[in-house]
């Protein structure tokens, strides 16, 4: 083992502008914790990009290492459950917020935040789902706990060209579900039909202003990334018993709705959190959950078409592919080879 590694480290300056560089690390500066992976691929996500940029609601402490997301080789090992060379990932708990995170050759971090890589991924694969894919597995997840089955209608994906966007049309569709997919890139239309997306629509439809507490119902279902008044919009033309996904906020975090969804309809608003995994009471512990939706990933809810969900990059193309996520410029998934 190397007596140091590259890591990508953001630092605030004494004027509170934050930089970041591309710097050796000693193994001594990583947080304490039972398992010590050999990251060997990481991936982007809007979380990512806001950590990058100092924004205080996702990191507080400075110099910091981002990145939510990390797939490896176990080096080390306290903990029974896990040994040496074992193939692991960890996604949400702290990574990449205020622990450092997958932006780096290795990571150290609490077993409990450990997965073992579920049959049917490779490392790369799993970093092209990522905190995405659990979180459009979650998603999915739900609306099937709440009996949305394929035969009551069209499931609208918010947000569609994006990370859990993308990944949502390419999981649902491949289990039999009619896909409208929400976008407001015309460019992206023929991509999202390849990932199976039946209909696809302009955002703007999935944003209306006007002050009608209910509008006329279409969606069986939705996952909506975007919250704020889209997600309002989704929750009052949702069909009767309908179930709404919740993951997102890019569009706002107030919701300007009224409770005629909920009393009039029994649409059903399910926040999804990928961070803890602790609304899934039927799989018993955070854990388990997040191991039982991660094997779905691996098996029947694999997206066929991975390779054009995403593309690769090395640490040194960061700050142009975080510059492009906060800007709404990146399509689907991208991920981080740690190993070039």
């Amino acid at each position: 083992m190397t007596q140091k590694f590259k890591v990508f480290l953001v630092d605030k300056t004494e004027d509170n502008q934050f930089h970041t560089s591309i710097v050796e690390q000693n193994f001594d500066n990583l947080p304490p914790g039972e398992v010590l992976i050999q990251v060997a691929y990481s991936s982007l996500n809007y979380k990512d990009a806001l950590s990058a940029t100092g924004h205080p609601g996702v990191t507080q402490k400075f110099p910091h290492v981002p990145g939510i997301d990390a797939a490896g080789t176990v080096v080390k090992s306290s903990n029974s459950q896990y040994k040496k060379d074992d193939l692991v990932i960890v996604t949400g708990y702290d990574l990449g917020m205020n622990t450092w995170g997958g932006f780096a050759e290795y990571i150290r971090v609490p077993a409990e935040w450990v997965v073992p890589l579920p049959n049917g991924l490779t490392l790369e694969e799993s970093m092209i789902l990522g905190t995405a894919g659990l979180t459009a597995g979650l998603c999915i997840n739900a609306l099937i706990e709440n009996s949305i089955s394929p035969a009551l209608g069209e499931i609208i994906v918010t947000g569609a060209t994006g990370g859990v966007g993308s990944l949502a049309v390419s999981i649902l569709s491949q289990l039999a579900y009619q896909v409208v997919a929400a976008t407001g890139k015309t460019e992206s239309h023929q991509w999202l039909k390849q990932l199976g997306a039946t209909t696809i629509i302009d955002r703007f439809l999935t944003d209306n202003h006007q002050r009608k507490p209910l509008l006329p119902e279409r969606w069986a279902g939705a996952v909506d990334t975007v919250g704020g008044n889209t997600l309002a919009t989704i929750l009052k033309s949702t069909q009767y018993n309908g179930c709404v996904a919740a993951c997102g906020l890019v569009g706002g975090a107030e919701l300007p709705t009224t409770v005629y969804p909920f009393i009039l309809r029994g649409v059903s608003l399910i926040g999804i959190d990928s961070v803890q995994c602790s609304g899934l009471k039927r799989y018993g512990s955070r854990h388990a959950a997040r191991t039982q939706i991660w094997a779905k990933l691996g098996k029947e809810w694999k997206p066929h078409d991975l390779a054009a969900i995403s593309h690769t990059i090395g640490l040194e193309q960061l700050p142009e592919k975080i510059e492009g996520i906060l800007n709404g410029k990146i399509q689907g998934r991208t991920v981080v080879n740690l190993q070039q």
